[in-house]
């Protein structure tokens, strides 16, 4: 990536999906996040329950890991929570925030959102916070402003480039095989990024990295990861397979070095055979 400008990022979000078998697949998921490396950063989010075993299939490659979910204290008496710091002692290095199922189901603020961006923050995590819409929202017109409300108070005054990663999620798209239109998705990242550079600055705005994230797969990544401001993707159920995920973050690898890929593949194969 050329300096300064922002490296795309791909992340799975496995949700309540996978167990010991699912290693293998994100060993190839890995070992194909090397082969592109150079051009963008590859992240899985298993359940808790897979961190540290996944951090440990994969060591040695690239593959960051993140998780799903973090409470916002350091310790104490909450049953059946996990804590920021036992996620980086995991080995993860990222932790989403207020997915809309999490919104939806855990009747999750913004303000609690927050709490748990500046949670990740004190444990050295990046934190991939997630806004988006519903359809009734979007069909009233309201869209952008629903998307700037949870912004204010989700994002914490102390975020950067560094420490923090927005996904626009819009909720109707979320595992129904729809996705807005190329311009819609283009407006509002485009909005997105103007309304981070006010309520920040315009240095950590124009440095933030935006996902998209709703039904995005092998099929329709190429045209939304082309998208101006569209910094990668935050991927639900085409993550569960190295044959869906990896084609989509292979987006952002140039065309010679696929084929030059391809050529290699098929020597070593001759050889073998």
């Amino acid at each position: 990536m050329l300096a300064g400008r922002r490296k795309p990022l791909v992340a799975g979000n496995w949700k309540m999906n996978g167990a010991s078998m699912s290693l293998d697949a994100a060993r190839d998921i890995a070992e194909a996040a090397a082969e592109a490396s150079d051009f963008v950063d590859v992240m899985l989010c298993p359940p808790a329950t897979l961190i540290s075993r996944l951090d440990m299939r994969c060591a040695g490659t690239p593959l960051l890991i993140g998780a799903q979910n973090c409470h916002a204290e350091q310790s104490g008496a909450f049953t059946g929570e996990i804590s920021s710091e036992m996620l980086a002692d995991a080995g993860a290095t990222a932790v989403i925030c207020g997915h809309s199922e999490r919104r939806e189901y855990n009747s999750e603020s913004s303000a609690r959102v927050k709490e748990k961006a500046l949670a990740a923050h004190r444990a050295n995590l990046k934190a991939i916070i997630c806004v988006g819409e519903t359809e009734t929202e979007r069909r009233a017109g309201k869209a952008a402003d629903v998307i700037q409300t949870q912004l204010a108070a989700s994002l914490p005054s102390s975020s950067t480039p560094d420490n923090t990663i927005i996904a626009y999620e819009p909720v109707w798209a979320i595992g129904t095989g729809l996705t807005p239109s190329p311009n819609d998705i283009g407006e509002m990242h485009s909005g997105i990024r103007l309304f981070v550079s006010d309520i920040l600055d315009q240095a950590r705005g124009a440095g933030m990295r935006i996902l998209y994230g709703g039904s995005v797969k092998p099929s329709n990544a190429s045209q939304i990861l082309a998208l101006e401001n569209v910094d990668g993707a935050l991927v639900g159920g085409a993550s569960l397979t190295a044959e869906d995920f990896v084609p989509i973050f292979r987006h952002y690898v140039p065309l010679a070095a696929v084929a030059l890929e391809m050529d290699d593949l098929q020597e070593t194969e001759t050889v073998s055979g």
